[in-house]
């Protein structure tokens, strides 16, 4: 746990050290946080759940702080349930150097308090640590909105040369447990949405082995995919309407087309898994080719099931970008890792379902959010496994995702 709260801290205070600016501004747009905020908010919710909160408490003992920050103010500031969005570019926060000196004093508190903590408050400190690992990929997500340059070690992927991995992974119908702890072999953190196990009755499916490659969207493209209403649902109609989009976010023409990965352009890669696309281009692809996006239950059990699925994660930024598919005759590609998959199921609670003592996290989401899975070449690997759940609004196309289809 030490070295990976450590390894956390390092990845968050090294997202924005290239930018050359002691305090970089970004404009205020929906899917960004100022800089200066984010990284404050980490270091807060850090201090808030793991030592203010008090080490002697239990994941089911009420939320609320035991003692006050380090940071005056920092309440006011950083408490993401109460401040709101727009308000965070008008706050008198701390300046970068105080900003960066508050993630370095909580992290060594944090350390100082993890030997004399109660087993049971090991639950805080692996929150505090896998809620840093999201915003990890939140910045790089930042970096790629604002066409802003990555650290410098992240270079871009060489093209992928392959063929990719075709055809369909047929898919047992019949009744499947959904949920962590469904079958763990060891204990693992777990956060409140996929708690509840429970079983769900499936007709026989078959997915596909691979993510829809950038190749294959632009033949959608070519085909005057944006322009057939017939393709789209009622959101997304209503959707391609307002934005007036004729290709997906961070194309554009050039000798064909041209992808935009953070500050650079590169020529498309036919083999790539495609990512960027919101929900409703998804599932606007999907309607072309004649199959469908799967529901998030048919996602995880593939993702449990399928020969491979497991097997060269794109993880941890190992790769900087998706690449291409690759799996045996009988096998899945990339269900872990690569880029996070759309499904068609709409993000609501499981069975049961309990708010954790972060009860912010699942539960005001329910409803209007769409669920996510899989993770992307961003997330961290101690991060995601084939039951976590992610979710986002279906029209945001920021984070690196994109889709597989099924019939």
């Amino acid at each position: 746990m030490r070295n990976a709260l450590v390894d956390a801290r390092q990845y968050t205070r090294h997202c924005y050290a290239h930018l050359h600016d002691d305090d970089p501004v970004f404009p205020c747009v929906p899917t960004v946080n100022p800089a200066r905020w984010e990284l404050g908010h980490i270091a807060w919710f850090q201090e808030y759940w793991c030592l203010r909160h008090g080490t002697s408490m239990r994941p089911g003992d009420p939320a609320g702080a035991a003692r006050a920050s380090c940071l005056p103010g920092a309440d006011a500031f950083y408490d993401s349930s109460k401040v709101p969005h727009d308000a965070r570019w008008s706050l008198d926060l701390p300046d970068w150097r105080g900003t960066l000196r508050y993630l370095d004093e909580t992290l060594g508190s944090v350390l100082g308090e993890l030997g004399r903590a109660a087993a049971s408050a090991r639950y805080f400190f692996e929150l505090a640590l896998l809620h840093e690992d999201m915003h990890g990929e939140a910045l790089a997500m930042t970096l790629q909105s604002l066409a802003l340059p990555p650290p410098a070690e992240w270079t871009l992927p060489e093209p992928a040369r392959g063929a990719g991995t075709g055809g369909d992974l047929e898919v047992a119908g019949g009744v499947h447990a959904i949920g962590s702890g469904a079958d763990e072999k060891r204990a693992r953190f777990v956060f409140d949405n996929e708690r509840e196990v429970h079983e769900v009755t499936l007709e026989p499916f078959a997915i596909a082995r691979a993510c829809v490659t950038e190749g294959e969207f632009a033949a959608f493209v070519d085909d005057g995919g944006y322009e057939r209403e017939s393709l789209w649902s009622d959101d997304g109609r209503r959707w391609l309407a307002a934005a007036r989009r004729s290709l997906p976010a961070y194309w554009r023409r050039a000798n064909g087309f041209e992808v935009r990965w953070f500050d650079r352009w590169r020529p498309l890669a036919v083999a790539r898994a495609m990512q960027h696309v919101n929900a409703w281009e998804a599932e606007a692809y999907a309607a072309w080719a004649r199959r469908r996006l799967p529901t998030e239950a048919e996602w995880e059990v593939a993702a449990v099931t399928a020969p491979g699925a497991a097997l060269d994660r794109n993880l941890d930024a190992r790769h900087s970008g998706p690449v291409a598919s690759d799996a045996g005759a009988t096998g899945a590609s990339h269900l872990l890792g690569n880029v996070w998959e759309w499904t068609s199921s709409p993000f609501q609670p499981y069975p049961g379902f309990v708010p954790g003592p972060y009860a912010d996290y699942s539960q005001p989401w329910f409803g209007d959010h769409r669920v996510i899975r899989g993770g992307s070449w961003a997330t961290r690997s101690r991060l995601v496994h084939a039951r976590m759940r992610n979710f986002y609004l279906p029209g945001r196309h920021d984070m690196f995702v994109g889709f597989r289809t099924c019939v």
